[in-house]
């Protein structure tokens, strides 16, 4: 039996409670064959044994021995290493596991829901794209969807070789933001990857953390409640959902499109539950040595963007406090442009959410922000172009974790000077120079006292853009980009596009 499935098998034995292999030593569930080590820092390796067994763990010259706690868990951190490999990765006590293709290099979380979930061969070029996808030193981890009341120590899942034959399934975000860095840094590259579409990010948020913060200490007091009428929702769906099958057969028969289906109430195993994700999916992987985490998130929580800075920064801190391997890298994928063309200026749930995502940024230690409002697609909420993600995401850890010169990021609005009927504003990323995509600068809102927005002209002007427009002869505030699908054009010589603001922000 190779030793990855010889240790699923104790895995599994142990959880269902069997009492003749409590003695054996068995391996966290990250840790199986292929799988990639953090370099440059201590690499934790841990388990459980029987009470006051010995453990020795022996990789690449190194040899370090702890003794199972009344828990029956140990742990130990191996000296830091190096990127290379391949290794093995020997585990003994009264039984001895030994894995093998152990690399180290860098490994980044994937997290977030269905546009982190969304694969390779869901995406553009696709066919291209999986041929081409022979990268040994690339690696996968996907963890299965669960979902919890406690925090796991546990999940299933497997490290695979990045090949033809594997990469189609990767999460598309991840592999071409690991496939960058690969190709830039010439070292192995470990993808952990936990997501799950549709989900909000309290679920993917701790318990702990979320009682912790006032604004969210009543969430979990609400989801009970709302519990409480799960019953009759769900006797109510059942009745809706027979009423939609025999009206979707009669589409069908007539020839015509069959209506949309009916959800499903949230249940008790929702993936919407507070911590549910945390505790299921993001638990079993700590405290695994990591470099930092890609986020792609907000759709679920876009109608409640007001409180997502304060959700989000909080999650942040979460999630390195469970790794306890300090203020690892957290970069953000700002929300793509989607929806109908709205064609007035006016509010937008989707542009609040994105300045949330950005305000993290900027005030959370080493994060960052890959913004993407020019690859959406207006009837899709999955755009198919995650290449370009991918992309600025590794941008951003090239010039902040490995001291890259390339440009990171877009245009960011710095300042307004109101000159006259005129606003002029300033931006920081200029990298070369502020460009028009396109054959028009478009996108600007301009408002006066009243504040009522209108669409602005705008040209660039040196390192400015000065925006009026004809019927604002006081200007006071100006938006950019700030619609749910907006048409804007304005990026540095870079190609990355400017960040959508607002300068009336309150």
């Amino acid at each position: 039996m190779r030793p990855v499935l010889r240790l699923l098998s104790i895995a599994a034995t142990l959880a269902v409670g069997s009492s003749a292999l409590q003695a054996a030593v068995a391996l966290a569930s990250p840790f199986t064959d292929h799988a990639v080590l953090q370099r440059g820092q201590p690499i934790p390796v841990w388990g459980t044994a029987d009470v006051g067994e010995k453990v020795t763990v022996t990789f690449d010259g190194q040899t370090k021995t702890v003794t199972a706690g009344d828990d029956k868990k140990w742990l130990i951190k191996l000296d830091a290493h190096t990127a290379g490999g391949p290794y093995d990765l020997t585990i003994a006590g009264t039984n001895t596991i030994t894995l093998t293709d152990i690399l180290v290099g860098e490994v980044w979380v994937c997290s977030g829901q269905s546009n982190m979930e969304w694969t390779v061969k869901n995406s553009n070029n696709a066919d291209a794209e999986i041929a081409a996808a022979n990268f040994p030193l690339i690696r996968h981890f996907k963890v299965e969807k669960k979902t919890s009341d406690v925090p796991l120590t546990a999940c299933k899942g497997a490290w695979t070789v990045c090949s033809p034959e594997t990469a189609g399934g990767y999460t598309a975000v991840g592999y071409y933001f690991g496939r960058k860095l690969h190709q830039e840094l010439n070292v192995p590259i470990g993808l952990l990857h936990t997501s799950w579409g549709g989900t909000p990010a309290e679920a993917w948020t701790s318990k702990p953390a979320l009682t912790s913060a006032a604004t969210f200490s009543g969430v979990f007091t609400a989801w009970d409640k709302q519990m409480e009428g799960y019953p009759a929702q769900m006797e109510k769906f059942k009745q809706t959902l027979a009423k939609w099958e025999a009206d979707a057969a009669a589409a069908k028969t007539a020839g015509k499109p069959a209506p949309n289906k009916p959800r499903a109430p949230n249940g008790p195993d929702s993936p919407h539950k507070p911590a549910a994700l945390y505790n299921g999916m993001l638990s079993p992987l700590v405290p695994y040595g990591i470099k930092g985490a890609i986020w792609y998130q907000g759709e679920s929580n876009s109608s409640r963007a007001a409180q997502y800075q304060e959700l989000l920064s909080l999650m942040i801190s979460d999630w390195r406090a469970s790794f306890g391997q300090g203020d690892f890298s957290f970069y953000v994928v700002e929300l793509a442009n989607y929806m109908a063309r709205k064609p007035e200026p006016g509010e937008s749930n989707w542009a609040a959410l994105r300045e949330a995502q950005y305000l993290t940024t900027v005030t959370v230690k080493n994060a960052g922000l890959a913004t993407i409002i020019d690859v959406g697609e207006e009837k899709d909420i999955h755009p198919k172009n995650k290449q370009d993600v991918g992309l600025r995401l590794a941008l951003n850890a090239l010039a902040k974790d490995y001291g890259k010169q390339v440009v990171h990021s877009g245009p960011v609005y710095k300042a307004l000077k109101i000159d006259g009927a005129n606003a002029v504003l300033s931006f920081d990323h200029l990298d070369g120079g502020l460009v028009t995509k396109g054959d028009k600068l478009t996108g600007f809102a301009i408002a006066g006292e009243d504040k009522k927005f209108v669409w602005a002209e705008a040209k660039i002007v040196g390192d400015t853009v000065v925006i009026s427009a004809t019927s604002v002869t006081k200007p006071v505030a100006v938006r950019y980009a700030w619609a749910d699908n907006p048409e804007c054009s304005l990026s540095n010589k870079a190609g990355l596009p400017a960040v959508p603001f607002r300068t009336d922000r309150p």
